[in-house]
């Protein structure tokens, strides 16, 4: 079995974004859901994504409205009050954090608001689950950003060759 090598992991991953794309395209779904968690899992144990947190700092999860309940609640501040200082709609209709990096990244890239963060950002980056495959340019982007997705995705082209 091919290790997959994680330094210079982002040129890497430029460089088989055609890879991906057609692989992404070929692929036996049930195949790929069949080996997922296992890999999911192997990519975890590897990298730390506090040493990382690219997501954090330069993307925005989508704030769906018990995301928003939840996370007033959390904070103690009203849903308004909360959408107002934090929050934007962006083009496509999505509540969008208004500042980049997100404001509940601390500096040691420890998320403040943990134990309520949004959906997308717990299941965040949906490498255990079939949106691997069903929404496939968000997983060709994520690759470009999250050393996990990349992971994943080259451990499962050696895998289902």
């Amino acid at each position: 079995m091919e290790e997959v090598k994680l330094d210079n992991w982002e040129k890497r991953s430029d460089e088989h974004q055609k890879l991906y794309k057609q692989f992404l395209q070929r692929a036996d779904k049930n195949k790929v859901l069949k080996v997922l968690p296992d890999l999911h899992d192997e990519a975890f144990s590897k990298i730390d994504c506090l040493t990382c947190a690219n997501c954090c700092k330069n993307y925005s999860p989508r704030f769906k409205m018990p995301d928003i309940k939840r996370i007033s609640k959390y904070l103690g501040m009203k849903e308004g009050e909360f959408i107002e200082t934090y929050l934007f709609m962006d083009g496509e209709g999505d509540y969008v954090t208004k500042s980049k990096p997100c404001p509940f990244l601390g500096e040691d890239n420890y998320c403040n608001i943990y134990e309520a963060r949004p959906s997308d950002c717990h299941r965040f980056p949906y490498t255990d689950e079939d949106v691997l495959l069903k929404r496939p340019l968000i997983t060709l982007k994520n690759s470009t950003f999250c050393p996990a997705v990349y992971f994943v995705l080259e451990r499962l082209r050696t895998i289902l060759k």
